[in-house]
């Protein structure tokens, strides 16, 4: 994977691309809802105009342009800036070197009321996906349960994006993914890489706000080991082995030789937990859509799993959320550990920062737009204008 330094327009295949945009407590990319710092901030459709337009000048079809803009800066907002506008300059790259195509539709291998398989003909992985998820929940809508899967996807985004669209309509989201051309985590108990981090999201709904889970099958992700690498600074955890399986916090493990791997959730203690995850994610979507590592690799891209689950077909919404009400309140009114903060059920921070960056603007890492700059001068599209400091 390039370093930032090196600049977004080579087109450069990324040699372990991101996956996953889970964003763990004390994480350096972490930012928290309500700061008040002199962080310059962006108007949220400035930015997906921005996108947008960078997409369209590339040559992308509008409708497929407009949703990977939107779902680009959805990420941004919720605070996983691994996995939201710093994907595009690594996007435009992949257009200009016919790794990502510009139009087109998947093309459905096999359907039923329920399921669907497609081919994803290298089509960009946000519209890809999201035409996923709006097909099963239709399927949900009629039969209770909607699954799509797709193959040769290219890359997908931020999992927890996309939970809301359909917990708002009152279903559950499960989604996953895997990126079959690419190796960054080891088996538990081996120093040699077999998978990429394979990002599980679920929405749940509830009365309130739902549960959005994003985790992975691995302790931390491509994304955020490649920026921390390129800043000089390590990991909060021991999230990583070196090539004769010693636990590390250094990014630099991965980029030097011999190589060595995220670990899988869990760690050296108790990693054979991610490694069941890592199996189950892979059934899930290479296993499902019959085409995974088995097959010749094609670069940069993904695997996906879309299924959703319509709570009315069973015991109902409401009794539905009257169960998932109780677990909110139960969590909540968990007794913290000692000096702990209370317990933050998962999505309740990138809820919290969505409504404050919708508000107030949406604070970019500082290495994103300077990433894009090249790109908006190569295709004529000017950088949005910064919004006024807050006082």
């Amino acid at each position: 994977m390039l370093r930032q330094s090196e600049g977004p327009m080579s087109g450069s295949q990324p040699s372990s691309s991101p996956a996953g945009c889970t964003a763990p407590r004390g994480a350096a990319s972490d930012t928290q809802p309500g700061e008040r710092d002199a962080t310059p901030r962006f108007d949220a459709g400035s930015l997906r105009d921005y996108a947008d337009a960078l997409l369209r000048r590339a040559g992308v079809r509008d409708d497929i342009a407009r949703d990977v803009a939107a779902m680009l800066v959805e990420a941004d907002l919720m605070g996983h800036t691994t996995h939201g506008l710093a994907l595009l300059p690594g996007y435009l790259g992949e257009l200009a070197n016919g790794r990502m195509k510009k139009s087109g539709e998947p093309r459905v291998l096999h359907a039923t009321t329920a399921a669907a398989t497609w081919d994803g003909e290298r089509l960009p992985g946000p519209w890809l996906a999201l035409r996923a998820l709006e097909t099963a929940i239709g399927m949900a809508t009629v039969h209770g349960t909607g699954t799509v899967v797709i193959r040769r996807s290219h890359h997908i985004a931020c999992l927890a994006a996309y939970l809301a669209r359909a917990t708002e309509r009152g279903m559950m989201l499960i989604m996953c993914c895997s990126d079959p051309a690419g190796s960054s985590v080891a088996p538990f108990g081996a120093v040699s890489p077999v998978f990429t981090p394979n990002p599980l999201a679920v929405g749940i709904p509830t009365s309130g706000d739902p549960i959005l889970i994003d985790i992975s099958a691995s302790y931390t992700t491509n994304g955020l080991t490649q920026r921390l690498f390129n800043a000089g600074e390590k990991l909060v955890h021991p999230w990583l082995q070196d090539a004769q399986g010693n636990a590390t916090r250094d990014p630099a493990v991965l980029f030097d030789e011999p190589k060595g791997t995220l670990l899988p959730l869990g760690g050296l203690e108790a990693g054979h937990k991610g490694f069941a995850l890592a199996l189950l994610i892979e059934a899930l979507t290479g296993g499902l859509a019959g085409h995974g590592r088995a097959d010749a690799a094609e670069g940069w891209g993904a695997t996906v799993f879309v299924q959703v689950q319509n709570p009315a077909a069973f015991g109902g919404l409401a009794e539905f959320t009257r169960q998932t009400d109780w677990l909110v309140n139960a969590c909540h009114a968990a007794t913290p550990r000692p000096g702990g903060p209370p317990v933050r059920m998962p999505g309740e921070r990138a809820l919290a920062l969505l409504r404050e960056q919708r508000a107030n603007g949406v604070a970019l890492y500082p290495t994103i737009m300077p990433a894009l700059a090249p790109w908006g001068e190569k295709l004529g599209v000017a950088v949005p204008a910064l919004l006024p400091a807050r006082s």
